[in-house]
């Protein structure tokens, strides 16, 4: 089911407007009262929107009225931000680094209009809440505390060993670690960690089963933990797995811990806690400690299943088991055995071929192997196998069980601002190698990032939700470069993300006929021909466009997108514009006010950049290696928000006086300026930048002995060479 994403809007929204200063609330006359209603009305449904979401599900009334919060919600946080772009222009105008007559051309405008347009938008945004109240109230929606992470499975012991396939050398392996001595003060825990479906939970059904397990431990416990990490609960289960006649509901931890203590009485135990979730390390030490004094040297091990390699860390002392995909021969064994009955296979050897072709969508996750392999089960119309072929996972018929609803727990269980983040790597193809970098201003421009704490930056906010997707195991690390890094996600996370982004983000390809007009961002994935205006025909709101693979041949395409772009998405903050065939950017680009993200990677017909530049002041991110360009244009000095620029230069040096004035800078890459002889003076203005990286720069590496990555701020300090011949 689509998500709307709304907890994390609202939370973002009332956080801008709170963060407004006094001077950005003075660009208009009279709108603070105004604001501080909008905020109180924001504030007052983002403390119910828990259990809306909770009920929506049931209530489609509510759900509806939830969309169309969103996009007032929206809105809204286009009006703070342009309260942001008008308060830019204003530092522009004053800037003493910017030259007049730029600082005099961001002068043209007139106050009186934007106090009386802003005055405008936030009363019609304050009329359609209050519309929308009386629906709204009759839900009698309650505050409450953050469930939606609860939930409850069950899991059992007993396996078939006979209908597992491919997992006997991790078994072995387990079984290994299992017998081999521990030098750990506490009881050796063995974690089993991987996304939702791989078979964890079967791997350790199939070792917990194996005679020389039940030889080792004379006693054997199993508990399915799910989201629920309560100490009293864990030690009754735990009890009553050892003694079903133990009456033991109504004791005290304390009565417990005596009770479990007599069960044991020294006895080697082996203990499974399945599907742990627990991230609280102080909840886990509890129960480590009780059941330590239980073991003294009698050898006892736990072994636990997760999908988060935080839990993992927490719980062990040893390095995770990180359970992976089965081979593409096992996975087609499996998917014999649940798609066709009793060796039919033999009589359906054009099912098979197509057969084929679907285990190799399931990229070696067994649940999925069974989910569509049980689709085609006693199915032979060989169109409806082609049907299953070439649909997206995320868009078939499924049941709880099934691969998307078991990974859509992993989703439920991440905090709502890295849902939203995560929805939007579905605007990536499959199988993408993603760069940490890009993907971190990508979530900025959209304003998926929470407000930095005390001596953070923006970049560390991001890499700290990559870190946490990783740890959850919903993105795999590809290559490490130190500062930034490669990464990838699972095909089948990639549809998880789909799913619940399908109103939010949109791919787009040569069959796309329309377009949800409330979706927010577009990426266009087809080198075949696409009608662009058809497309685009009712879109105003997109934020977001990415061209991944649009007919380089056909310029056309391009200038129409990039037309429509300007002339439609007036509060668009991301443009991708990677590869593309442009030979120039029109001059109406600048009335793109909002964007914050530009890609022009390899748009090497782009020899200049427009007059018109100067407008784009909310840029945060300016990539444009392989941009041909002669020099900085004048037009650069006003983006004064500029945190990461990748530039080609023809040039033999820097202008500097375009440098100053970017005190926001982070990170500089010079890509390719093979005449560029030395560095500019005015980059010592540059107090903020932490990272220059010159790559393919012949002159400059051989002057400066630097090919590469380099920590800006350490470098100077370290005074290589004279500082004052640094710049000569």
């Amino acid at each position: 089911m689509a998500e709307t994403f709304l907890l994390d809007i609202a939370q973002r929204v009332v956080e801008k407007i709170a963060h407004l200063s006094m001077e950005e609330l003075g660009l208009a006359f009279n709108v603070e009262s105004d604001l501080r209603k909008l905020k109180e009305t924001m504030s007052s449904i983002k403390a119910v929107l828990l259990d809306a979401e909770r009920q929506q599900h049931q209530n489609e009334k509510l759900r509806l009225c939830m969309w169309k919060l969103r996009d007032i919600f929206y809105d809204a946080e286009d009006v703070v931000d342009d309260f942001k772009c008008e308060a830019l222009r204003k530092q522009v105008v004053n800037h003493p680094n910017i030259s007049f007559k730029v600082r005099f051309l961001a002068s043209c405008s007139l106050p009186l209009s934007f106090s009386f347009k802003m005055g405008h938008k936030i009363k019609s945004i304050n009329q359609r809440l209050n519309e929308l109240a009386t629906e709204w109230n009759n839900f009698n929606l309650g505050q409450g505390t953050d469930n939606r992470h609860v939930f409850h499975r069950e899991t059992h012991s007993c396996v078939n060993s006979s209908d597992v396939i491919g997992r006997d050398v991790d078994k072995e392996n387990i079984i290994d670690l299992l017998m081999k001595p521990s030098e750990d003060p506490n009881i050796p825990v063995i974690p089993i960690v991987g996304i939702g479906g791989l078979g964890k939970t079967t791997l350790t059904q199939l070792v917990y089963n194996d005679d020389r397990v039940t030889r080792c431990f004379p006693l054997k416990i199993w508990i399915c933990v799910s989201d629920e990490f309560d100490l009293s609960r864990l030690l009754k289960l735990i009890i009553h797995s050892i003694n079903k006649g133990e009456k033991c509901d109504n004791l005290t931890v304390e009565a417990l811990q005596i009770c479990l203590r007599s069960l044991l009485n020294d006895k080697k135990f082996l203990l499974v806690l399945d599907d742990v979730w627990n991230e609280n390390r102080a909840r886990w030490i509890e129960l480590r400690d009780i059941l330590g004094s239980m073991d003294y040297l009698c050898g006892s091990k736990i072994i636990v299943t997760t999908r988060s390699l935080k839990v993992a860390f927490i719980m062990s002392s040893i390095h995770p088991y990180e359970l992976k995909g089965l081979p593409f021969e096992d996975c087609l064994t499996l998917f014999i055995k649940w798609a066709f009955n009793n060796e039919d296979e033999r009589q359906y050897p054009n099912l098979m071929r197509i057969g084929k072709e679907i285990v190799q969508k399931c990229k070696g996750v067994p649940l999925a192997v069974r989910t569509l392999g049980s689709l085609l089960f006693l199915k032979t119309d060989e169109s409806y196998w082609i049907s299953i072929r070439d649909s997206e996972i995320w868009m078939l018929e499924q049941s709880e069980n099934d691969i998307l609803p078991v990974l859509k727990l992993s989703y439920n269980h991440l905090p709502s601002h890295l849902q939203r983040c995560l929805a939007l790597l579905s605007l990536y193809k499959k199988d993408e190698i993603y760069y940490s970098d890009q993907v971190v201003y990508l979530w900025m421009a959209n304003g998926l990032l929470e407000h930095p704490k005390q001596k953070q930056d923006w970049e560390d906010v991001g890499d700290q939700y990559l870190n946490e997707l990783m740890s959850r195991c919903l993105i795999q690390m590809n290559q490490d470069y130190g500062d930034v890094f490669t990464f990838k996600m699972h095909d089948l996370i990639h549809d998880l993300a789909l799913e619940v982004s399908q109103k939010e983000c949109k791919i787009v390809n040569c069959q796309t006929k329309t377009i949800d007009e409330n979706v927010r961002h577009l990426s266009f994935c087809d080198d075949k021909q696409i009608n662009v205006a058809q497309v685009f025909t009712k879109l105003k709101k997109v934020r977001t466009v990415m061209v991944q693979e649009v007919s380089k041949e056909s310029k056309a395409i391009h200038e129409s997108l990039v037309s429509l772009c300007v002339s439609n998405f007036k509060y668009i903050r991301a443009l991708c514009l990677q590869d593309s065939p442009l030979t120039a950017l029109p001059y109406s680009i600048g009335a793109l006010e909002h964007l914050r993200e530009l890609d022009l990677t390899n748009c090497c017909n782009i020899k200049k950049l427009p007059s018109s530049f100067y407008k784009l002041r909310r840029l945060q991110s300016l990539r444009m290696r392989g941009v041909p360009l002669m020099q900085l244009p004048v037009s650069m000095e006003t983006l004064i928000e500029l945190r990461y620029l990748e530039i080609t230069i023809k040039a033999k040096k820097l202008k500097g006086s375009r440098l100053r004035s970017w005190t926001s800078l982070q990170c500089l890459a010079l890509v390719d300026c093979d005449n560029l002889e030395c560095l500019s003076e005015e980059m010592k203005c540059l107090t903020e930048l932490t990272h220059l990286i010159l790559h393919g720069c012949t002159e400059l590496s051989n002057r400066y002995h630097i090919n590469g990555r380099l920590d800006w701020q350490e470098w100077l300090k370290k005074k290589r060479i004279p500082f004052d011949d640094l710049f000569n």
